[in-house]
């Protein structure tokens, strides 16, 4: 479960970086010249790279994370050996910082580090689940999808809409894409829609204007 949420985590944040990057140089390209063929060409090297750029970065990350994490289940193999009473006593802790008297607390950790020690002192003191890695793979196919996906509605729009709708054609796409990313963000980190769909559109009119406003001075 928590493998499916990172991925996913990595998908709505490679698509709205996607739906940034892609309009901001859309707008740009756009606000200083009407060659379609050049904007095209702007449009689909900046998706090219912001799609790679955005796969290659999880997979560093979520790869460093994933070492990270072995390294500490690799340390805290070799400490159940070297200090069991140590460990006991760590899980005993979590137990009483969450609210249980010393003896149930005690009386948990005991049957829990009995019943499967490595198991229970990495959730404990990492909130690892033993064997359930990350894929940095996964993270970055996630992203280049999504980072694609949420760059190419923009493009569309901006290309193949008829010279006078392609501006609120665009700001249209924008608005809707960035309000879906705001929704589905929210929804995995269970934080308020509203809050997340409107900073997503707010971010996403600025770009569009300060891109803009860019393209017409150059």
């Amino acid at each position: 479960m928590e493998e499916r949420l990172n991925t996913l985590r990595a998908g709505v944040l490679g698509s709205n970086d996607g739906i940034l990057t892609v309009v901001g140089v859309l707008v740009s390209v756009a606000a200083a010249t009407a060659d379609q063929f050049m904007i095209l060409i702007a449009g689909l090297a900046d998706l090219l790279a912001c799609a790679f750029s955005m796969a290659s970065g999880e997979y560093a990350s979520v790869s460093t994370q994933k070492d990270t994490e072995k390294a500490a289940v690799a340390k805290e193999a070799a400490l159940l050996k070297t200090d069991w009473a140590g460990e006991l006593q760590a899980v005993s802790d979590y137990y009483r910082g969450k609210g249980l008297s010393k003896q149930t607390a005690e009386a948990i950790a005991e049957d829990l580090m009995n019943k499967s020690p490595l198991k229970t002192v990495v959730r404990v003191k990492y909130d690892i689940e033993l064997g359930h890695y990350l894929n940095p793979w996964d993270a970055a196919f996630a992203s280049l999808f999504a980072a694609s996906l949420g760059g190419i509605l923009p493009l569309m729009a901006m290309i193949l809409t008829p010279a006078g709708y392609k501006w609120p054609t665009t700001i249209l796409a924008v608005i809707l894409s960035s309000a879906l990313t705001g929704y589905i963000s929210s929804k995995l980190g269970n934080g308020l829609v509203k809050v997340a769909v409107i900073r997503n559109i707010v971010i996403g009119l600025i770009t569009i204007i300060i891109h803009y406003g860019v393209g017409k001075l150059f």
